[in-house]
């Protein structure tokens, strides 16, 4: 019995240490991104996922301890996949007692006519469900759309690009959407999706699959998203560095030349950014950089704060 109450005891402390983490993680990345602001109204993305329920709580915690003031209103699109549980959402809604809406539109019968058997649905699925909920953030009066893509989804997208696309292009934290209407939000930017997953499993949310894009094997996404894990179980810290570089963008640096004046480059111009120093040995850092313990709640002091405050 005492042996039980201790491991309960010590489940307990290791959640309440990954949930200020998670919360921490999303109020760095809502200030640095100056994501919310007073009077605010947040259309919360709710697929049915890990990644949207943990977004939900930790918008819902934030809201209730923000020296400002924003509402949020849940919103599911029901894409009428076969077999799909309506009940599951608006059910676990209730009893949050959060504002919702779920939106029910047919876009599973559009993707399986147009799609042959066996291609990628992704495309058309994301570009029917993106019209679907940009509609309906008008309809709400939305000033800002939440999406709950993860640190691991920015580095994902970045890769595609790199390897697939040609350009150096990741997933934005924060960015006006493609129809210049609407702001576009990403709070778990900062999260780590093996912390997401472990919140989850606590948390027991009641998940549901997606059956139209889920089951489909080898997308290239998934193949990044293998890379990366391995990455990251061989080689601790460079997903954080990597993620670090992100955010540290030397543009003279690079081979831009529309995003840097290459060309302007004459004999007593400045020295920018250090300058050439390919006579020198390349330094590396012995740790890399943004890396940090997998335990690091005490180690590390909550910064950059200012505009939600966490209690």
């Amino acid at each position: 019995m005492q042996q039980t109450q201790e491991n309960t005891k010590k489940e307990q402390y290791n959640l309440n240490k990954l949930q200020k983490r998670l919360r921490r993680n999303v109020g760095e990345a809502i200030a640095d991104y100056n994501m919310i602001e007073d009077g605010d109204r947040i259309m919360v993305c709710l697929s049915g996922g890990k990644d949207s329920y943990t977004m939900l709580e930790m918008l819902s915690s934030l809201q209730k301890s923000a020296p400002i003031s924003f509402s949020l209103v849940a919103v599911n699109l029901d894409q009428k996949q076969p077999g799909f549980p309506a009940h599951i959402l608006p059910q676990y809604l209730e009893t949050l007692g959060v504002e919702y809406q779920i939106v029910n539109e047919d876009t599973y019968s559009i993707v399986k006519d147009k799609i042959p058997e066996g291609k990628t649905t992704c495309s058309l699925c994301s570009r029917l469900r993106r019209g679907i909920l940009y509609r309906t953030a008008s309809e709400l009066g939305a000033t800002k759309i939440a999406l709950g893509h993860h640190r691991d989804d920015i580095l994902q997208t970045l890769f595609l690009n790199m390897f697939y696309g040609g350009k150096m292009k990741g997933m934005p934290p924060k960015l006006m959407s493609d129809d210049g209407k609407h702001i576009v939000i990403r709070p778990l930017a900062y999260c780590r999706e093996k912390d997401i997953e472990r919140f989850a499993i606590a948390r027991e949310y009641p998940i549901i699959p997606c059956n139209l894009c889920g089951s489909q094997p080898n997308l290239q996404r998934q193949v990044i998203a293998d890379m990366l894990r391995d990455w990251d179980k061989r080689y601790p810290g460079r997903i954080e560095t990597m993620f670090s570089a992100m955010q540290n963008v030397v543009p003279s640096h690079m081979a831009d030349h529309a995003l840097f004046d290459f060309k302007g480059i004459q004999h007593g111009s400045e020295v920018v950014d250090g300058g050439d120093l390919a006579f020198d040995r390349e330094t590396v850092p012995t740790q890399p950089v943004g890396w940090q313990p997998e335990d690091d709640d005490e180690q590390q002091p909550m910064q950059r704060l200012d505009v939600l405050e966490i209690k």
